[in-house]
């Protein structure tokens, strides 16, 4: 799929054009310079033309901020991978010389460069468009990315230099979605740039450098999937600023939207209480999970420091137990890659469809065995068994009394059911009905 780039330096609306190029609210937008830190990337179309779509950082030079000179390498990265780019300045600021450093760097690039003039939102305005001329480009848009003005015409002549489609491997198949989640700074960006073997995320020690969500297809021997490195969740009263609040959003929404997700753990701080935050969230929404306790290198280690770590950690977790638990270091790539073919593991095990007859060859005798104890002088009698058509492992047994079964049998019923298939890592509901 072909790319567009928007480009430019801070505040000059390049969130706002993104959410609306791609119909959301994927990019943070907010008046503060420098939020939008990462390459993010989003998808959208135009008079049936689709095409992905990358928000930058805003460009800064000559500055000893850790994030500006991170954002500037995340500039240089988008405009690398992209087709077409979108030069955006702001008719209000006129020409800067930030601008005129920016329009240098995108001549040698020798790319298709479309200088968009952002926030003429009245017809006042219009004629100061025609200043940016001094940049070298042409021709020039004048464009409201709030209102939406200007942008069919822009958008118009992006898809005409857009290059002939070409459909990738993994366009052309759903691809599993891992997510990397986490509380910040446990080393999520770290183990998404060790496994794409690129700078794709903003590798630094503060904590919330990641605030958007970043998506990158991932490919190695027999593992393929979209990799999703999302920003750190922290708890509700350390959420102060607007823009750290929406990123929590969009680590929540990532959750929402993945098949399995890899929650990272700082060893040298254990499963704490937001740990377990996160862990409820992806229980509760049926995604299937693998806890990775980073910095195992950094702890001092015994005889079973190992044993009763884990067993800490599925005490927390309980009833919910029956889940991979890896010890790992990113800075020694310490079992990274088993890590990884475990999370695709879970998703495959996620996916899995077991007959109806096999269900009931297996449950039945246990059943007869062990039937649902009496409630209030009734009689239970579970009937038959049977998978939902749910896109995660979901289960109705059918019985004359479903009122009166009771939790602990339901936990009993579950545990035979992950003892006799595979089910590892993955939230399963089981349900109830009357027959």
């Amino acid at each position: 799929m072909s790319i567009v780039a928007i480009v430019g330096r801070p505040n000059v609306g390049k969130s706002t054009f993104f959410n609306r190029m791609t119909g959301g609210r994927d990019a943070i937008v907010d008046p503060t310079s420098g939020v939008t830190r990462d390459r993010h990337y989003g998808k959208s179309d135009w008079n049936g033309k689709e095409f992905s779509v990358i928000d930058t950082g805003g460009y800064v030079n000559a500055s000893d901020d850790v994030f500006e000179g991170e954002i500037k390498k995340q500039v240089y990265l988008a405009i690398e991978e992209s087709d077409v780019i979108i030069f955006m300045v702001d008719v209000k600021e006129g020409v800067t010389s930030m601008d005129q450093e920016m329009a240098d760097l995108l001549r040698r690039a020798k790319k298709k460069v479309f200088l968009v003039v952002n926030k003429v939102d009245n017809n006042k305005l219009i004629d100061e468009v025609y200043s940016f001329h001094q940049l070298g480009f042409d021709p020039v848009f004048g464009i409201s990315s709030v209102s939406g003005s200007g942008t069919g015409d822009l958008l118009d002549e992006v898809v005409k230099n857009l290059p002939a489609e070409k459909v990738s491997e993994e366009e052309e198949k759903e691809l599993p979605r891992i997510s990397i989640i986490g509380r910040p700074n446990v080393g999520k960006s770290s183990l998404v740039n060790l496994l794409l073997g690129n700078e794709r995320a903003i590798v630094t020690p503060v904590p919330g450098t990641t605030r958007d969500s970043i998506f990158s297809y991932y490919k190695y021997f027999d593992l393929e999937f979209m990799l999703i490195d999302t920003a750190g969740i922290r708890k509700k009263s350390k959420v102060s600023e607007n823009i750290e609040f929406y990123s929590v959003m969009r680590s929540i929404r990532s959750i929402e939207n993945s098949d399995v997700c890899i929650l990272m753990l700082d060893a040298s701080q254990g499963l704490e209480s937001q740990d377990l935050n996160i862990f409820s969230l992806v229980e509760k929404n049926h995604k299937g999970i693998v806890i990775l306790v980073n910095k195992w290198d950094l702890v001092e280690k015994e005889t079973n420091t190992h044993k009763h770590f884990e067993e800490k950690i599925r005490e927390k977790i309980a009833p919910f137990k029956d889940v991979p638990i890896i010890f790992t270091s990113v800075i020694t790539k310490q079992r990274i890659f088993k890590a990884m073919e475990m999370a695709v593991q879970v998703y495959k095990n996620r996916q899995q469809k077991i007959s109806t007859a096999d269900l009931n060859n297996f449950f039945l005798p246990i059943i007869d065995r062990t039937p649902p104890p009496a409630w209030k002088g009734k009689y239970i009698k579970i009937k038959y068994i049977t998978q939902l058509p749910m896109h995660y492992p979901c289960f109705v047994f059918f019985c004359n009394h479903p009122q009166y079964l009771r939790e602990p049998y339901r936990r009993f019923l579950e545990n035979n059911l992950r003892e006799r298939f595979q089910l590892e890592g993955v939230p399963v509901e089981i349900y109830f009905r009357q027959k």
